[in-house]
């Protein structure tokens, strides 16, 4: 489906729900990702990161679609998401916190069968005090800082823990784990320090099952996996590693509805402030999304959209709902009210837009905002 030549009925489609661009998730390409990152991390098992919403594609969705392709390792990174997503699974699918829990939340995690990721000695405490006075076992997982300085048991608090462990018999451990920093640059001296710092993890740990690789982690080779991997932008479509060839399907595609369409002469000025001054006769079209439907102020100037594999260059500064984009390289009368023009899809992917805005991935696909329609494939 290709969303620079859609029809007039489906541009007229989005009108009429009152949207003014489709974002469309490939489920099916989902599914793929997600099988072709089992078929990398064998024999561990892969899970699936589905934290902020499943990375702004909606959890419900994606988890149902991931469960159904035989997942059932989910991680969120607040409780709140994983209040929401634990009934929607059934009983065998594990929903994990990576952010463990916040007073107050351990009883209802107990209740609903939610498994912490206890990050420090208080976590820890926590947990095992709910264990106590409940009087019966709870599950948990443990992280450990190996370099990143942000979740994590530290080097010097590991020695405390595992007397904790050893003394306290209320929670049954499934995994240890840590997380890469640099694992998308698979040249970094971060990746080897980290791991060397997990085998000293599991040197006084011998007795847990390890849980370590991201998204760019499957990729740096089985000294890497553990027992369970747990991608998340590789899932969607974004790249692993940088640098280098994308191996994952692309998931999302983004297009937008034009408002206006008009012909400037030389030296008229575009957008707030004025900041693009055109140098000759020039053909604009408004489209019908700004910073506040994901698409970064720092586009300005820089990114561009797609239309018949052409290059519209964005000019002027984009608007909290509008972009203004040159489309003089297009023949005359092409572009319409209502006509669709590509964001993300087979001639800009996710890593493009990204350089544009001079950020990554990860932050275009969660800002994506929901005043498009959405479509899942």
């Amino acid at each position: 489906m290709d969303g620079v030549t859609r029809t007039d009925r489906q541009s007229e489609a989005a009108g009429a729900g009152g949207a003014s661009g489709y974002l469309t998730i490939d489920l099916a390409a989902l599914a793929r990702n997600y099988e072709r990152l089992c078929a990398e991390v064998a024999p561990a098992r892969a899970a699936a990161v589905v934290k902020a919403d499943a990375y702004g594609l909606g959890a419900a969705r994606v988890a149902e679609r991931l469960y159904a392709h035989g997942c059932r390792d989910f991680f969120v990174a607040q409780f709140v998401e994983a209040l929401a997503l634990r009934p929607l699974l059934a009983a065998d699918a594990t929903v994990f916190v990576l952010n463990g829990l916040q007073p107050g939340n351990e009883f209802p995690a107990a209740r609903d069968g939610i498994v912490p990721v206890i990050n420090s000695l208080e976590q820890w405490r926590q947990w095992a005090d709910a264990a106590r006075m409940l009087a019966r076992r709870l599950p948990a997982v443990l992280q450990f800082d190996t370099g990143m300085s942000r979740l994590g048991v530290p080097p010097e608090e590991r020695a405390a823990l595992a007397e904790l462990v050893k003394s306290e018999g209320g929670i049954d451990i499934l995994f240890v784990m840590s997380h890469l920093a640099s694992a998308d640059d698979a040249d970094s001296d971060q990746n080897a320090g980290q791991l060397a710092e997990m085998e000293r993890v599991t040197a006084d740990f011998p007795q847990f099952l390890v849980c370590f690789a991201n998204s760019g982690g499957v990729f740096l080779g089985k000294t890497y996996h553990g027992v369970l991997a747990r991608p998340g932008i590789a899932l969607y479509g974004g790249a692993p590693t940088a640098g280098r060839a994308n191996p994952m399907e692309p998931v999302v595609r983004l297009d937008i509805a034009v408002v206006q369409t008009r012909t400037v002469p030389a030296g008229t000025r575009i957008g707030y402030s004025g900041t693009h001054v055109t140098t000759g006769s020039t053909r604009l079209a408004t489209i019908a999304a700004g910073y506040a439907d994901g698409m970064l102020r720092s586009l300005s100037d820089r990114g561009a959209v797609f239309c018949d594999g052409v290059r519209l260059p964005i000019v002027g500064r984009v608007s909290m709902d509008s972009i203004t984009i040159d489309v003089s390289a297009l023949p005359e009368g092409r572009l319409k009210l209502g006509s669709l023009v590509e964001v993300l899809g087979s001639h800009q992917t996710l890593e493009d837009v990204a350089r544009d805005a001079g950020t990554i991935a990860y932050e275009i696909l969660t800002s994506l905002g929901h005043r498009y329609e959405r479509q899942y494939r």
